[in-house]
């Protein structure tokens, strides 16, 4: 008897996949549940589970293969074989030698005599492993760390100025000595050629992912079909620092998790997209769809590409449940384990290209969403407090938006009010944050 692997339903509009890779070959026994095969989506990857336990005996769609719902991609058939006589002989072989007080005791395992006295930890503190095979390599390596203390001024001045690994440096002197002349000709010597190029030659050619095609078709449409703008302002970032600071142990023992920034901005901008409706709705045809929840989309970069998942009523989250939820959704998303639920239904995006270095950037909207916040990395810039020039922490922010339906007007004010409440974050803790009305 055996039973069916197909393609399962892959969520709203989402009629085909890819075949990622098998997790089982042909032949492999296999428990009820345990994932056999990977699929691609256009937004997430999945795991197929087996429907029995028994052994895979068919795979009908080889890797890199598309498939629609409902397809077959192999066969599992139950494992009802009994044990074969071969295995029974190789039981058998295994014979009780004692018998005593009911209880089997088996000979021992005799072990092969070591050859070598193990030497005290007094007298392998300083020595290192000797690998057969590398004999010559770690003589030389010893001779030129035993060196160090003999370079010639020139040579030492030379080493430490432009930091050279003095081991990567083939001497030409005594017993391999590095002379100055070995420098200056490593120096003045061409580059090698990169890694990749020596593996994969001039050019490589792969077929883009299910997920880079997405992304790829996403970003194009909203660009096309989007009246894209972007406003910016500057955030001094001082009293959300010293505010980390001075509450970190205390939040960190509490809730088990550390306050971070995003917390703060998450919290800013559901203020901020209450008091501006236009800012969290969409365009639906010749209609608006004004959005009363506010469900946060957080880009992830993994090894795959960019995914959105979304924090689901942000309104109603704490602190430390908006630093938890969005942990534990960004490991999945590492892990490569979100669902198609995990992505769905956002209505606004908090971007972070700062933590890649980012100083400025205009982000690109997550259609249908028609705002996306830019956040950027924390740079010490003299400012102007007070009629004085001091120096402080600031991150660039940049607002895109769908300027079919948002105004300039309150663009610039969504992200004033942002500002606002996040240079006085004590606002946001006491939920006594600025309104505009």
């Amino acid at each position: 008897m055996s039973e069916k692997i197909l393609v399962p339903a892959l969520g709203e509009s989402i009629t085909e996949a890819t075949v990622a890779k098998w997790l089982k070959n042909a032949g492999d026994p296999v428990e009820a549940d345990e994932p056999v095969v990977e699929l691609e989506t256009d937004k997430v990857n999945l795991e197929v589970p087996s429907p029995i336990t028994g052994v895979l005996s068919e795979i009908n769609e080889k890797d890199g293969s598309v498939v629609a719902v409902g397809a077959l991609l192999g066969s599992i058939s139950q494992n009802i074989a009994k044990t074969s006589p071969k295995k029974i002989e190789e039981i058998k072989k295994i014979e009780p030698s004692l018998k005593e007080n009911n209880v089997i005791k088996l000979d021992p395992i005799k072990k092969d005599p070591k050859i070598f006295e193990e030497k005290s930890k007094e007298n392998t503190q300083n020595t290192k492993p000797l690998i057969l095979t590398e004999e010559v390599a770690d003589e030389i390596s010893v001779i030129k760390q035993s060196q160090n203390q003999t370079l010639s001024p020139a040579v030492r001045k030379i080493v430490t100025e432009n930091q050279i690994d003095i081991n990567s440096v083939q001497g030409s002197g005594k017993d391999g000595r590095v002379l100055k002349g070995d420098l200056i000709s490593m120096m003045g010597a061409n580059p090698k050629p990169s890694e990749r190029k020596i593996h994969y030659g001039q050019e490589e050619r792969i077929k883009m992912s299910r997920l880079r095609q997405t992304i790829a078709k996403r970003l194009k449409q909203a660009q096309e079909n989007a009246a894209l703008l972007t406003t910016f302002n500057e955030i001094d970032m001082t009293n959300i620092m010293e505010m980390r600071k001075e509450n970190q142990q205390d939040f960190q023992s509490r809730y088990g998790i550390k306050l971070g920034f995003m917390s703060f901005f998450v919290k800013a901008c559901v203020v901020a997209l209450k008091n501006f409706p236009a800012v969290n709705a969409e365009i639906d045809g010749d209609e608006i769809i004004y959005k009363n929840y506010y469900n946060i989309s957080f880009a992830v970069g993994t090894e795959k590409g960019l995914v959105v998942p979304v924090l689901r009523d942000a309104d109603e989250l704490s602190f430390a449940d908006i630093e938890k939820n969005i942990k534990e959704i960004s490991e999945k998303a590492r892990e490569g384990k979100l669902t198609i639920e995990d992505l769905q239904g956002g209505t606004f995006t908090i971007s972070n290209g700062g933590v890649y270095g980012s100083m400025l950037s205009t982000p690109i909207l997550n259609l249908p969403q028609s705002g996306v916040l830019g956040m950027h990395n924390i740079v010490e810039r003299p400012i102007v407090v007070d009629g004085e020039i001091k120096i402080r922490p600031i991150m660039y922010l940049a607002l895109s938006y769908d300027h079919r339906i948002i105004d300039g007007k309150d663009s610039v004010s969504f992200l004033k009010l942002v500002k606002e409440n996040l240079e006085d974050p004590r606002r946001l803790f006491l939920d006594l944050s600025l309104i505009h009305i």
